[in-house]
């Protein structure tokens, strides 16, 4: 069940880096200049007013990690992130391998 879950959770995160990129390339195209979404632009579009509660919360109780891992975090492109997450899910959701040397079929 945890593997099927994985798959599917890969597979969506896989979509939607795919969508990213190609968000990102028509955007860059229409404007003739780089154009790339972060993850900070992409949690203020899907949780709007949790978003700025949830910084101020990180900042709150430690601030050293919010700006070791937090900031660099948010401020980079959201469609490798999710495509990085999404070949992680499906590499960690994929079957056991038989061992070397054991009996595969009855």
């Amino acid at each position: 069940m945890i593997r099927f879950l994985a798959r599917v959770l890969g597979l969506l995160f896989l979509a939607a880096g795919f969508v990213g990129c190609v968000y990102d390339g028509a955007r860059s195209i229409a404007n003739n200049t780089l154009l790339v979404t972060s993850v900070s632009d992409v949690a203020l579009a899907l949780l709007r007013d949790r978003a700025a509660s949830l910084q101020a919360a990180a900042e709150g109780s430690q601030p050293a990690l919010w700006k070791l891992l937090g900031l660099p975090l948010t401020l980079s492109p959201a469609a490798p992130i999710a495509l990085g997450i999404g070949l992680l899910l499906l590499w960690l959701g994929q079957p056991p391998r038989p061992g070397i040397g054991t009996l595969v079929r009855p």
